[in-house]
């Protein structure tokens, strides 16, 4: 009996120094990045103390990472870990980094062969405390643990929910809800499903909103005090119920070719845009006695964003139109401030009352914006080194007063911290 006493209380206190380890490594923060365009999935991150100019060559280069496969995903960061995913030389991977230096932590296999087009996984990991979950190009969903890269449990949207691979491939990011992990496989089964985050299971997929997935990832809203997902698809943008993935309400909205950025919610209102000169709809979201109704406020040719994604600061809009630019236009009205041309075509962040503006083509060059309805004014750009010959479409991510930069095989870190 001692013996048996002994060796669980070994255990226990193995299992404790486990948990403080995942504790100290994944410890959440304000300044954490722990999915797909942040805390919020609005592009935006609360931190301050920033520079709010940059030297000539841009901000200073801590670290470059290489070796980290194919792949158009972005970063998540939580704590001092960083996750990504790329094609290794078998099968697709999901890496851990150490934020400090870049280093590689652990690799493990997502089970997806590399290649098609565009290669390599294109969504970004969300990780929760000791858990990170990702989504590869052909639909497997999985949950890894943190601290060592274990997989813990699999799915797959088009084995198990009756998914179809979009063309070019899933590309959108999980998102994390409380106990869920949800993300759109599409299809006749329901397009949405959301599944129990510790162990996979299906809590409900969305019999009343069945269409096909294209490449947008889905947030979260409170509207008239219900939560619900909305998502963006080449045949509509709705809103499905958090607790039931009960049909909501559904706006009519064409996309074409491949429809992929990320909806915006603000009071009442969803904000939707794809390239392809389909343009940008707003919607109005009222709920009426148990019914909720979409209004389309209105319809127009800014922004016609192909995939670098618009952020919402204040009253307005900022981001690039395929045929216009980078332009700020007015939320509720659809209104045009201003265009510029801008470093060209590409995506965007924000943090600390300017943007974050990624050109996709050339150097990749990334320019600081400020963030105001009065004028395109630049603090500032550089040229991205060891660019890769492919359109650099990974957003960039801020978080711990760092500037993270995918490039297919390289991952690179600036301090964008105000000198003290």
């Amino acid at each position: 009996m001692r013996a048996n006493t002994t060796n669980e209380n070994r255990s226990l206190v193995a299992f404790a120094a486990v948990t403080v380890i995942i504790a100290a490594t994944c410890a959440a923060s304000a300044a954490d990045w722990p999915q797909w365009r942040g805390p919020d999935r609005d592009g935006r991150s609360p931190e301050k103390g920033l520079l709010q100019e940059w030297p000539a060559g841009g901000p200073r280069l801590l670290w470059k990472t290489t070796g980290l496969g194919g792949g158009m995903g972005s970063v998540s960061g939580l704590g001092n870990r960083l996750f990504t995913t790329g094609d290794g030389p078998d099968y697709s991977r999901v890496l851990a980094l150490n934020a400090a230096d870049g280093k590689v932590v652990w690799t493990s296999s997502m089970l997806s062969k590399p290649g098609g087009d565009p290669a390599g996984p294109q969504g970004s990991p969300a990780v929760d405390g000791d858990a990170v979950y990702v989504l590869s190009q052909f639909g497997d969903v999985a949950c890894y643990d943190a601290a060592t890269g274990k997989e813990r449990w699999r799915k797959s949207l088009t084995q198990d929910f009756g998914g179809s691979l979009p063309d070019w491939n899933y590309s959108e990011s999980p998102l994390l809800d409380g106990d869920k992990l949800v993300c759109t496989p599409g299809g006749p089964r329901g397009a949405i499903v959301a599944l129990n985050k510790r162990n996979g299971q299906v809590l409900w997929q969305s019999k009343g909103f069945t269409d096909p997935a294209h490449h947008s990832s889905l947030v979260a809203a409170t509207i008239d005090g219900v939560l619900q997902y909305v998502q963006l698809t080449a045949r509509s943008v709705a809103g499905v119920d958090a607790k039931t993935g009960a049909l909501l309400w559904r706006g009519d909205r064409a996309g074409d070719t491949a429809v992929v950025p990320t909806p915006l919610y603000s009071d009442h209102h969803v904000y939707v845009t794809s390239g392809y000169n389909n343009g940008c709809n707003l919607f109005e979201i009222r709920k009426a006695g148990n019914a909720f109704a979409a209004r389309q406020v209105y319809a127009k040719p800014e922004i016609s964003n192909h995939h670098g994604g618009v952020i919402k600061v204040g009253a307005y809009v900022y981001g690039h139109c395929n045929s216009g630019g980078w332009i700020c236009q007015e939320f509720l009205t659809g209104r045009i401030l201003w265009k510029n041309r801008g470093v060209g075509k590409g995506a965007v962040a924000y943090a600390d009352g300017h943007l974050y503006c990624r050109s996709e083509g050339g150097q990749g060059t990334m320019a600081l914006v400020q963030a105001t309805p009065d004028a395109y004014v630049e603090k500032g750009r550089f040229e991205q080194p060891d660019r890769s010959d492919k359109n650099s479409w990974a957003h960039p991510v801020v978080a711990g007063g760092r500037l993270y930069l995918r490039d297919q095989d390289i991952l690179l870190c600036y301090d964008l911290k105000k000198p003290q």
